[in-house]
């Protein structure tokens, strides 16, 4: 072997270990999440404060009210999140073709069914699905109990104030209050016990 040749080693090492560090940051963003980015719109002031698990918070005089929305859900039937008022609304971004969303419906399919009696109302929001055949298989793989609405382009998702929801992030999850305010929300997936860590102090408002 010449002296070119064992010089050159350790650099074509080096090399392989730095694309093979960028691979693996690369594959464990693709699974924390199906999407991210900045928020909706700009900044916007929304009052957010976030806790280290990554749950974003808004206390009751700060809160602002959600937007209009409406639509069909996936089974064609109609939907307006303002024929909730009175009861916390979850609302889930996700889709069919998204790991971290199929990791976290059991979760909330579990929580769902558990806090329903205490006037919890989920409402799936779900999007770049191009047809609902998929989305319908994934309701039926995972027990969804309840309603979503079909938004294949993300057009309800940008009814959202600035700051509020992240249209690239996938999954992710809003919370209204009894008065249709947003409340809370997280733009990373959620196991069931952090789903619980959002909603229990808003269903002990009064």
């Amino acid at each position: 072997m010449s002296a070119a040749s064992r010089d050159s080693r350790p650099a074509a090492t080096v090399r392989r270990a730095v694309r093979l560090g960028a691979l693996t940051a690369a594959a464990a963003l693709a699974l924390a999440a199906c999407g991210a980015g900045g928020t909706s719109g700009g900044s916007g002031n929304t009052n957010f404060v976030t806790s280290k698990d990554g749950i974003s918070t808004v206390k009751s005089a700060d809160r602002k009210p959600g937007p209009e929305i409406s639509g069909k859900t996936l089974q064609g039937e109609p939907l307006d999140l303002a024929d909730l008022r009175g009861k916390l609304v979850v609302l889930n971004v996700w889709g069919s073709w998204c790991p971290p969303c199929r990791a976290e419906a059991p979760g909330f399919v579990k929580v769902a069914k558990a806090t329903g009696p205490k006037g919890v109302e989920f409402v799936g929001l779900n999007t770049r699905d191009t047809g609902t055949g998929p989305a319908k298989r994934f309701e039926e793989n995972f027990g969804v109990p309840y309603p979503s609405l079909y938004d294949p382009a993300g057009r309800l998702m940008l009814r959202f104030p600035k700051g509020t929801l992240n249209p690239q992030a996938i999954p992710s999850t809003l919370v209204l209050d009894r008065k249709g305010r947003v409340a809370a929300r997280s733009l990373q997936p959620l196991s069931g016990e952090d789903l619980r860590k959002m909603l229990d102090p808003l269903i002990a408002e009064k």
